[in-house]
């Protein structure tokens, strides 16, 4: 486990040229991870009428945005977009629901189309659920989950100005009962969300210190209807710097971008992967839309290309 009095402060991160310290992160990716890409898909499998209050998110109860409501999807259509997700390159399927937590009986439900996407299409599990248990994780352990998802979203200080309605630390107890169930967390979180680079920095040193095996950044796109819809997008030079904080602190985690990166890095999303970056959320998100998973494929092989070439010198 990565600790932080191992890893930089929050100067260094401030002070180095930008190019100089996205080679030091690239050259830390290649050092402790090789040329490898993860790709990953999600399915919004039970959307909307959520009663948590998080600024950002269309599913909200407090979100005049439009968010589709619908129950948990069928073991079929679930198997057809897992099916779909391993023809589209990705290594992982998602499997995402709405609200603070599931009851007993959506844990059940969910847990069977665990078990029925292992059993027929073989793809890796993941599940994203909300607040949990220890005692509800292991029924999704002994489905065939292999990864639990939870963000912390922003930093412990940050984080009251996201959500009122359940705490960082529920957030971080999540967390610590799926590692000692002894599944692989991915956790992460959103930048753009109006927090400064104290705060950004702080997320890290806790994710550097959980020592998960995954990363998601997403880069805040503001939806009509939330709290944040006036929020200004991110320059490129300040994401770019992110990214390659965030590898500096985790040399060893898959360092995952998803939501934001198609509006915030636009045309240079290649970037991303020159910071640090070496994995990535394919086939869309949860309430909007990504690009056609062949574009990804596409700059993934571009990228290895490049990381082999970078290698080399």
């Amino acid at each position: 486990m990565a600790m932080t009095e191992n890893i930089p402060g929050l100067d260094h991160f401030r002070q180095t040229r930008l190019d100089v310290l996205m080679h030091e992160a690239l050259m830390l990716k290649l050092e402790n991870r090789g040329l490898r890409m993860g790709l990953c898909t999600i399915s919004n499998a039970r959307s909307g009428a959520c009663t948590e209050d998080c600024s950002f998110c269309a599913q909200s109860g407090s979100s005049a945005a439009k968010a589709p409501v619908y129950p948990l999807k069928s073991i079929d259509e679930l198997l057809c977009e897992a099916e779909t997700a391993i023809r589209s390159g990705a290594q992982r399927f998602s499997i995402v629901t709405s609200g603070r937590g599931p009851s007993e009986r959506l844990l059940d439900q969910v847990a069977e189309r665990v078990f029925k996407i292992r059993q027929k299409v073989g793809i890796s599990v993941c599940c994203s659920l909300g607040i949990m248990s220890r005692s509800k994780i292991k029924v999704l352990k002994q489905a065939g989950l292999s990864r639990y998802h939870h963000n912390l979203e922003a930093s412990e200080e940050f984080f009251p100005r996201v959500c009122t309605t359940h705490s960082f630390e529920e957030r971080l107890a999540t967390i610590k009962a799926a590692i000692a169930c002894g599944l692989e967390v991915c956790a992460g979180g959103i930048i753009g969300l109006g927090e400064n680079d104290k705060d950004r920095y702080s997320m890290a040193c806790q994710l550097a210190d959980l020592g998960v095996v995954s990363i998601p950044l997403n880069i805040l796109v503001p939806i009509r209807g939330t709290r944040l819809e006036d929020m200004p997008l991110l320059s490129i030079p300040e994401i770019l710097r992110t990214i390659s904080m965030f590898r500096i602190m985790a040399p060893s985690a898959a360092l995952r971008i998803a939501g934001g990166r198609e509006t915030a890095l636009n045309q240079v999303q290649a970037l991303a992967f020159m910071a640090g970056a070496d994995a990535m959320l394919i086939g869309g998100y949860l309430t909007t839309r990504g690009r056609p998973p062949e574009m990804d494929t596409a700059l993934t092989e571009e990228i290895r290309q490049l990381w082999k070439e970078m290698s080399h010198h």
